[in-house]
């Protein structure tokens, strides 16, 4: 396991997004973090306060600035649009810095698809691990790069992955998502679909059949998925209620057994069985909840996950990926 000596400097590059401002919030905290600086998605951006971090913080978000990225941090966060990242990265890998996206430009290996939906990443750099700390612990640890799921996907991963791996899903017959976000996973720039006189009171469909994480999905559970988002009048969170089919001689005891085994040592999973989870119940928390009902005579299974898309779903999971790599306690800073 690596080890670095605390603090570790760390920047942030796209501080003024919701992500940014979330990580923002939680490196000042981190007890074996030095944050050396906090930087807005664009050199031409004005210098600007964090009320929100007042006698927490004093610093400011700064313009970005690649040569203080590379020069002063030991890591750097990417918290930026998806095609400043794919421009970023590897600059900073060139200058020594190890770097967490958070943006999605990495994250799918696959050429055609990764051109299809991430077209500024024209290059895969070496040493790239997917970030799902709970799967993927080894690859992180030695990993320059560490591409953070997306929300959406870290939600459903979590859920499925133990159970697809036990050979407990019957994968030829796909699975189904059905999933809630609130507002802010669409980000911080305005359109009519975040407009609060469009969503109050109301929940709309979108990305059906065309949503740039079921690419994702599909590479991390090797089978088909059909996901369906839908907008909600939350400020955050994510429920996602998934439906399967188990392979035959699947038992419900068999599911919690695999899932027990898959997180007993998983600080940020928590599974609740038949009491299933609510999005009030991980709103503001690194946690993500996993509850399931099982029917033995069809062997449908529906399990639900929920977290939150700006912790868990983002910021969380980039600074568990942070303690990972440098051997610190998993929850420090998230606690």
């Amino acid at each position: 396991m690596n080890k670095y000596s605390s603090p570790v400097r760390v920047a942030i590059a796209g501080a003024t997004g919701y992500a940014g401002q979330e990580l923002l919030s939680l490196l000042v905290r981190h007890p074996e973090v030095h944050l050396v600086a906090a930087m807005s998605s664009s050199p031409d951006s004005a210098t600007r306060s964090m009320p929100r971090l007042a006698r927490t913080w004093e610093g400011k978000i700064e313009p970005l600035s690649r040569a203080k990225l590379a020069t002063d941090a030991s890591f750097v966060f990417l918290a930026v649009p998806e095609a400043a990242a794919a421009d970023l990265a590897p600059a900073l890998l060139d200058a020594g810095v190890k770097v967490i996206d958070v943006s999605g430009a990495f994250r799918v290996r696959d050429a055609a698809l990764r051109a299809k939906w991430y077209p500024a990443t024209t290059i895969l750099p070496e040493h790239v691990a997917y970030g799902l700390v709970e799967h993927n612990r080894d690859a992180i640890t030695n990993a320059s790069l560490v591409a953070c799921p997306g929300c959406y996907p870290t939600a459903a991963l979590l859920a499925l992955l133990p159970l697809v791996q036990g050979g407990l899903v019957d994968v030829s017959r796909g699975v189904i998502i059905d999933a809630k976000s609130g507002i802010s996973g669409a980000g911080r720039t305005a359109s009519d679909r975040t407009h609060f006189s469009e969503n109050h009171g109301s929940m709309s469909a979108y990305g059906v059949l065309g949503h740039r994480h079921v690419a994702e999905m599909e590479q991390e559970l090797g089978t088909e998925v059909t996901f369906v988002p839908h907008l909600v009048p939350l400020d955050r969170g994510i429920l996602e209620t998934i439906y399967v089919r188990t392979t035959p001689g699947t038992t419900a005891a068999a599911i919690g057994e695999c899932l027990g085994r898959a997180y007993q040592h998983a600080p940020f999973v928590r599974l609740t069985g038949d009491a299933l989870p609510e999005i009030k119940h991980v709103a503001w928390t690194n946690f993500c909840d996993i509850g399931w009902k099982f029917d033995a005579d069809s062997q449908r299974l529906v399990l639900i996950s929920c977290l939150d898309n700006l912790v868990k779903g983002a910021a969380g999971q980039a600074v568990q990926n942070l303690n990972v790599i440098c051997g610190f306690d998993e929850r420090a800073g998230l606690r």
